[in-house]
């Protein structure tokens, strides 16, 4: 197994240089360009496009794309987002009709939705959420989902309404190691996203998360992280690198080589999840398809 450091070394400023099993293709193609009309004519955001995806060009050349409702401005400033941050201004009560006919229109076998943190809304944004589901189920009900929901802090009403609608998987990422979370995602705490994920479990839902490498974790730190999952009911976990978005963000401290994405794979297996999509450009939605029946 290759060490958990950066194979090529360090660049010019004494930083991890990006490795070449992190290049990917630019999206091109008939399938991309069609999504791309599509997202475009609804006025839609997507997650592929604000949190700069590099998966985007395979997903969306699939006919795939990940959703993002309630605006493109979020309430939070983790250190690790490309979301823009502030007050958002936008609510708007027709957008789950355009996310529903924009997906029955793309002939979608399965869709994921997400959402930025709005927590100036008293429910969360959960109203908007349950429509949106039960649209989408409305006029495509052969099509699986899956939710990619906020910290709802604690508003454990909001959190029903939001998984109630019909969706077969729940997602809610943990995002790092309990050590870094002062850090990462400095508005959101290790235990009450642990938490969030057990009551989704105790509804009934599938429930998945994803985590981030290359932050500094230790090995010991991701293994407690599997644990702390495996007892709250997780089914589900998502492994990949992080890249930084833009200067402004926080640093990647290491790549992680692809040998060591395999191990973390088999380890959490065998701590009791039930499915680890581990490797360096892993997102919360890559694959989600698979994700549906396991």
């Amino acid at each position: 197994m290759q060490p958990n450091a950066a194979a090529d070394g360090l660049n010019a400023l004494g930083k991890p240089r990006k490795p070449n099993w992190l290049r990917v293709k630019l999206p091109v193609g008939k399938e991309y360009a069609k999504v791309r009309n599509i997202v475009d004519e609804y006025k839609l955001h997507t997650i592929c496009e604000s949190g700069n995806c590099p998966n985007m060009g395979e997903c969306w050349g699939a006919g795939t794309a990940t959703f993002m409702i309630l605006g493109n401005v979020c309430t939070r400033s983790c250190s690790f987002c490309a979301v823009a941050t502030g007050r958002p201004n936008e609510y708007d009560t027709d957008e789950p009709r355009r996310v529903a006919e924009a997906i029955q229109l793309m002939g979608v076998k399965h869709a994921v939705i997400t959402s930025v943190n709005r927590d100036e809304l008293k429910d969360r944004g959960a109203a908007i959420w349950h429509d949106t589901v039960r649209l989408v189920k409305e006029l495509s009900p052969a099509t699986t989902i899956e939710t990619l929901i906020p910290d709802v802090k604690a508003n454990w009403d909001a959190l029903i309404t939001m998984i109630s609608p019909g969706q077969e998987v729940v997602s809610h990422n943990m995002e790092t190691v309990k050590e870094l979370y002062r850090r990462v995602r400095p508005q959101a705490k290790y235990e009450r996203s642990l938490e969030q994920t057990r009551r989704t479990k105790e509804y009934g839902k599938r429930t998945k998360t994803g985590i981030m490498l290359g932050l500094g974790e230790t090995r010991e730190q991701v293994y407690q992280a599997m644990d702390d999952l495996a007892a709250n009911g997780c089914d589900i976990l998502t492994l990949g690198q992080y890249l930084q978005p833009t200067k402004l963000h926080i640093e990647v401290a290491e790549f992680i080589h692809p040998d060591l994405f395999d191990h973390y794979r088999e380890e959490g297996l065998k701590r009791g999840l039930k499915y680890v999509e581990s490797g360096p450009l892993v997102r919360s939605s890559y694959h989600a398809e698979r994700h549906v029946h396991v």
